[in-house]
């Protein structure tokens, strides 16, 4: 199985392309990217507990993700048909109304082009041995640009709000020319970029601050940023 894997994805490669079945449809991954941005995020498999509280949460969060012009889509090592059936589970247990797509990768084929297994996690597999999918994220900007990488083990479930912080953080770095501070959410100061030199940072940012040659703070109002 080994053998089989992809190289490992960086940050800063072009998503790949794929075509899948999903529960609205048949997609052209890159297609379904079109001029958004897209987090894609991959479970072990469907009807277990982690996974069924994390795609509720996502689902409750998908208005402020679609704010920011993000498209959500799930991944889950199994069939369609059962995802419809777990999706009723999901919206019951949660309250929500999910309506993003989820991937039927029954055969792996898509963990395998994303890496998105675990070589030592050995209780992690079907009745048949093989691996299921390991909690993957990654968000993808429209030029198909690989921005963001996480994984997390099948017994962790992931953190909705860190997600969403790093679409922020991305989006508004990418229109100011700004970089964000560790624990950094809307609304707080940020760093002005190293390529931006002091003369242009004075008129970019008027009130910006020199702490060090190579640490410039500057406020940055949260109406300013991708999550107003």
């Amino acid at each position: 199985m080994a053998e089989e894997r992809a190289q490992p994805l960086r940050l800063g490669s072009i998503a790949p392309n794929f075509k899948a079945q999903t529960t609205k449809g048949d997609i052209d991954f890159h297609e379904f990217i079109g001029d958004n941005w897209v987090v894609l995020f991959s479970h072990p498999e469907d009807y277990t507990p982690v996974c069924t509280t994390e795609l509720g949460a996502f689902a409750k969060l998908e208005p402020e993700f679609t704010k920011r012009g993000v498209k959500l889509i799930g991944l889950s090592a199994n069939t369609i048909d059962s995802h419809d059936g777990w999706i009723k589970d999901i919206d019951e247990i949660s309250g929500s109304k999910l309506s993003f797509p989820i991937i039927g990768d029954k055969e792996r084929k898509v963990a395998y082009l994303y890496d998105m297994l675990d070589y030592q996690d050995t209780t992690n597999v079907d009745s048949k041995g093989i691996a299921f999918t390991i909690r993957s994220v990654f968000i993808i900007d429209p030029k198909k640009t690989i921005r963001l990488i996480l994984s997390y083990p099948a017994s962790t479930g992931r953190n909705t709000a860190e997600v969403l912080r790093v679409v922020d953080s991305l989006q508004t770095g990418d229109k100011h020319r700004v970089t964000t501070p560790i624990n950094w959410v809307p609304g707080d100061d940020v760093i002005v970029h190293p390529s931006v030199n002091n003369d242009l940072a004075k008129e970019l940012f008027p009130d910006f601050k020199i702490v060090k040659p190579y640490l410039r703070f500057t406020p940055l109002p949260k109406e300013k940023t991708s999550a107003a």
